[in-house]
């Protein structure tokens, strides 16, 4: 019978076989964490092979994303449809195991990692997700919602601030079913972390007494090479109340007779000679990529993952007999799917907006869609990086969430925009909510890695942004974006709205709500927008992402605008048909929506004859010259702003009507 070492020893064979035939990959920490992975997943992680979408699973994540191959290799052994040709195609071309671990690719990858520090965000996520949806549907006699979030991380994760802003917020929030593995094995791509014999090194926190600090229960100093210890640490981290870490003291590329405990076998295979040798300290007898039947039977979690899931699905048909109608809610929300009548009534609210031709800043507008659309949707989650009060995220039915108090639909994310935003791509990952985040859109620069990221996963992770261009005025340059925007619109699978009008911002809102392939930015203003006449056609292309808001007769030109500045361009038209020039408006909320339609509609919009083309945004020039082309003009932002009020920063940078004006004249010459 294999034993523990011996069992762990298949995931160090696999781990060091695939990196070596692929040349490429990180050896080091799958052979280091190996004995915490072997106690973890075949003795405590709730799982099931078979359904790897069961919604009371356990979540494991691997922010140590680079070690990717372990977890690879626990999907394998585990019984997962991960065979062995994929663990030998590891690092190619169209392969379920990629470099990294991505969401989508294999079963059983919880969330792609990397980035590092962003996996434990994505964690605690998924653990204040498990409290929230606990809290919303668990009942006396009925926790159908129970299962713990586990995360392995390395020197690399608490290195990276966003770590601190998570886990500060894990702890005050009281995360109990959060437990992270922390491989405390001293080495990083450039040595030893601490450096040699008390000289150099750039890692030298007191990582305990740090996590202490945040409210965490921490237990020092375990061996992450036996698995007793390791045993007796998972059972008192599941006994707490509190978020745990587990420090782990371990040996990178354990069992590498000269590269353990080493840079050398940190990203670089090991060798084929140094495998040879590695197979003979270990004592593991087989070829590359060969597993006994013996180790797949004692790995496998199919049997126990089904009964577990098969005594979850008797819980919850006694959950639905006693709670018909929160059943059939569970199940919607943790299937994804809206209220059926959601759509029918969002268009009957823009419809409203349309007819109330309301003047508001669109952050105002943004406010009024959340009071709308927030009592149909009971899995709308929001929050903010402290600014509620100048985002407007909340309305009339939120419930603050709290440590002592789970049962609400809004969180303080405090000053912590890049740890708010992947925090949300956890709770996306996780399933049951629809969540929104907010700041001031100067300030997604902390955050753009984890948009990215929820792009690249096509997580519906909705991000407010408010105070749009320099027409905020008065806080100045650090404040007023600029690049920000031609940045968000450069992220593929990002949907980015600036609206113009209360209309625009309903039909940004119901998008986002309605797009399950993806994130949606929603860029809102500080000041006040005009609101905007409409047929019922044009009201019905708003949702194509542009679409023409003034048509002329025989137009010689066209002017694009988004936000603030579709007010003055509909202005700049009426002076030009003074002049005896016809010129059409469009208005583009949502410019990679539009280019997703048909060619035939783009050219209703954009007629390819209509080459005098000015558009017209404060933000950056430089992403509009696809759209008005060679002969075409931009009014936009080539420099940073100023301090002063809006107005006067408007037209001090050239938005203003006798400028666009001029631009016009110039493209029809």
């Amino acid at each position: 019978m294999a034993s523990r070492r011996d069992l762990a020893n298949a995931i160090r064979a696999l781990s060091m076989d695939a990196v070596q035939q692929a040349n490429s990959g990180h050896p080091g920490a799958p052979m280091g964490m190996a004995d915490i992975a072997e106690v973890l997943w075949r003795d405590y992680l709730k799982h099931n092979p078979s359904d790897p979408t069961w919604a009371n699973r356990d979540r494991f994540v691997l922010s140590n994303g680079h070690g990717s191959m372990l977890l690879y290799s626990l999907l394998h052994l585990s019984g997962y449809d991960l065979p062995i040709e994929e663990i030998k195609n590891f690092r190619q071309l169209h392969s379920k195991t990629p470099g990294h671990p991505e969401y989508g690719y294999a079963p059983g990858v919880e969330t792609t990692t990397g980035p590092l520090g962003q996996g434990i965000s994505n964690a605690v996520g998924m653990a204040l997700a498990e409290k929230i949806l606990a809290a919303q549907f668990n009942k006396p006699g009925h926790d159908l919602v129970d299962h713990h979030t586990y995360t392995f991380l390395g020197d690399g994760c608490l290195m990276e601030g966003i770590s601190h802003e998570v886990c500060s917020l894990a702890g005050t929030l009281k995360l109990g079913k959060l437990i992270a593995f922390y491989d405390d094995n001293g080495i990083s791509i450039d040595g030893d972390v601490a450096g040699v014999d008390g000289d150099g090194g750039w890692f030298t926190d007191d990582t305990p007494a740090r996590f202490e600090s945040y409210g965490w229960q921490v237990i020092p100093a375990v061996d992450g090479h036996d698995s007793d210890a390791i045993d007796a640490a998972i059972k008192q981290a599941q006994a707490s109340e509190k978020p745990t870490l587990i420090c782990c003291k371990t040996v990178i590329g354990f069992g590498s007779p000269n590269k353990q405990g080493k840079e050398d076998c940190h990203g670089a295979p090991l060798g084929a000679d140094e495998i040879a040798l590695t197979r003979e300290q270990l004592g593991w007898e087989y070829d590359a990529f060969e597993i006994p039947e013996d180790y797949y039977s004692a790995w496998s979690g199919v049997e126990k993952g089904q009964a577990e899931q098969s005594e979850w699905n008797k819980q919850f048909a006694a959950y639905q007999s006693e709670f018909p109608e929160l059943a059939a809610e569970f199940k919607r929300r943790t299937n994804g799917e809206l209220p059926a009548d959601f759509s029918d009534k969002a268009d009957a609210y823009i419809r409203q907006c349309q007819d109330k031709m309301e003047k508001v800043a669109s952050r105002k507008a943004s406010q009024n869609c959340l009071n709308e659309f927030g009592p149909l949707l009971p899995e709308l989650l929001g929050g903010s990086a402290d600014l509620a009060g100048s985002n407007l995220t909340i309305w009339s039915g939120c419930k603050d969430i709290s440590g002592d108090n789970a049962n609400g639909n809004y969180l303080y994310y405090g000053v912590r925009e890049f740890g708010m935003s992947a925090i949300m791509n956890g709770i996306a990952l996780h399933g049951g909510f629809i969540n929104y985040g907010a700041t001031f859109l100067m300030f997604m620069e902390y955050a753009r890695n984890a948009v990215r990221m929820a792009a690249l996963m096509k997580q519906q992770s909705i991000f407010v942004y408010t105070h749009d261009s320099i027409g905020l005025g008065e806080d100045g340059p650090t404040h007023q974006p600029v690049e920000q925007l031609s940045a968000l619109r450069a992220t593929p699978n990002l949907h980015t709205w600036r609206p113009c009008d209360t209309v625009e911002s309903a039909v940004s809102w119901k998008s986002a709500i309605e797009r399950n392939d993806g994130p949606s930015a929603l860029v809102f203003s500080r000041q006040g927008l005009a609101p905007m006449a409409r047929s019922d056609e044009q009201l019905s292309n708003v949702g194509r992402g542009g679409y023409t808001l003034r048509k002329a007769n025989d137009a010689q030109a066209i002017l694009i605008a988004t936000g603030s500045e579709v007010e003055l361009a509909m202005s700049a038209a009426d002076q030009l048909a003074e002049k005896g020039i016809a010129v059409n408006v469009v208005s583009m909320p949502c410019a990679e929506i539009f280019c997703e339609q048909d060619k035939a509609y783009q050219e209703t919009v954009l007629p390819q004859s209509i080459r005098a083309r000015v558009a017209v945004e404060a933000l950056h020039a430089d992403y509009w010259h696809k759209f008005v082309g060679l002969d075409g003009r931009v009014v936009g932002m080539t420099s940073f702003g100023e301090s002063a009020p809006g107005n006067i920063l408007m037209k001090e940078f050239g938005f203003t009507v006798e400028n666009v004006v001029s631009k016009v004249m110039e493209t029809i010459g």
